[in-house]
């Protein structure tokens, strides 16, 4: 059983910054495939970023490019989500999940474990 365990959420202004952490129980945490998504009342689960097994290669969503960074530390078995330049309309629910595989993945249909979710409110 692979626990997720989300932190780091919290109310910003407009142009702030946060930091999410996304802490993973699991001894193999580096076989695993770690993804961001978030969730908008009354919108549908998006992607926001991956990485892949030794961070080397990630993807983030056009909506986050060049504001928001994932990055994982193995050795502490943490993924981290740096987001910068922070507009109202990052407003959302903000989860991380995991999947066992190689391939970085963007489809929330494609992970198996997701953590409990962490709000993130900007203010205009």
């Amino acid at each position: 059983q692979v626990q997720l365990v989300e932190s780091g959420g919290g109310f910003v202004h407009t142009g702030g910054s946060l930091r999410l952490s996304c802490a993973v129980s699991r001894r193999t945490f580096s076989r695993y495939i770690v993804g961001w998504f978030r969730q908008a009342p009354g919108k549908e689960r998006e992607f926001v970023a991956t990485i892949n097994l030794n961070g080397a290669h990630t993807v983030h969503a056009d909506s986050v490019k060049g504001r928001f960074t994932i990055s994982r530390d193995n050795l502490k078995d943490t993924v981290s989500l740096q987001m910068n330049s922070l507009k109202p309309e990052d407003t959302a629910v903000y989860y991380c999940a995991a999947e066992s595989g190689l391939s970085v993945r963007t489809n929330s249909m494609e992970y198996t474990y997701w953590g409990q979710g962490t709000q993130v409110t900007v203010s205009s």
